[in-house]
């Protein structure tokens, strides 16, 4: 897909909804001795997710994950769309994007199995990670280049921000006061 294509398609994002296993996990699951189910999250991501919401992009999570440690994380980053043990996920995503008055070219979709391929088909920016299977790489928009579970959401948050203008700014809100002897900024002359 040519960049400038693929930075028209992000400029339009309004709602980004996400599978969980194999993309905001590494898609590994892992049982304690107790039978409960434990789910390592990148902190990379939840920072994407973060900014994407502070610049009026909606997030959701539609997985058919049961785990508790979905809602969990969910809800420490404020994610207030969650769907969970969502068979047929395409139905979740079309009731809040009609609820949220989108056309689905203002939607995006990140995925990595066939149960996210419905709502990778509908969305005006599909999103796929480098190890999903190559029946669902070439039927997306962008593969990214982090790893489920990796940092993926955060590249793809970012590559949203940036066709719509708010990243720079947001990156900037980081950039630390300049000091006394000149260090501090990312943009000071060397």
């Amino acid at each position: 897909m040519e960049i400038g294509d693929l930075s028209a398609r992000a400029r339009r994002i309004r709602l980004l909804s996400c599978d969980v296993d194999g993309v905001l996990t590494d898609g590994r699951l892992y049982y304690a001795d107790d039978g409960r189910e434990l789910k390592a999250f990148s902190s990379l991501d939840g920072l994407g997710i973060k900014m994407l919401e502070r610049c009026g992009i909606t997030v959701a999570w539609i997985t058919g994950s049961r785990s508790p440690a979905v809602l969990r994380r969910a809800d420490d980053l404020g994610v207030r769309h969650v769907a969970l043990n969502s068979e047929e996920k395409l139905s979740v995503r079309e009731r809040l994007r009609e609820e949220l008055s989108l056309e689905s070219e203002q939607c995006a979709h990140i995925g990595d199995d066939l149960p996210d391929l419905p709502l990778l088909m509908r969305s005006g920016l599909a999103v796929a990670v480098p190890h999903a299977p190559e029946s669902i790489k070439r039927r997306v928009h962008y593969v990214t280049r982090a790893s489920g579970g990796d940092g993926a959401v955060r590249e793809l948050a970012e590559l949203i921000l940036a066709a719509q203008g708010s990243l720079e700014a947001m990156l900037r809100a980081y950039d630390p006061p300049e000091t006394a002897d000149g260090r501090g900024t990312a943009n000071r002359q060397a």
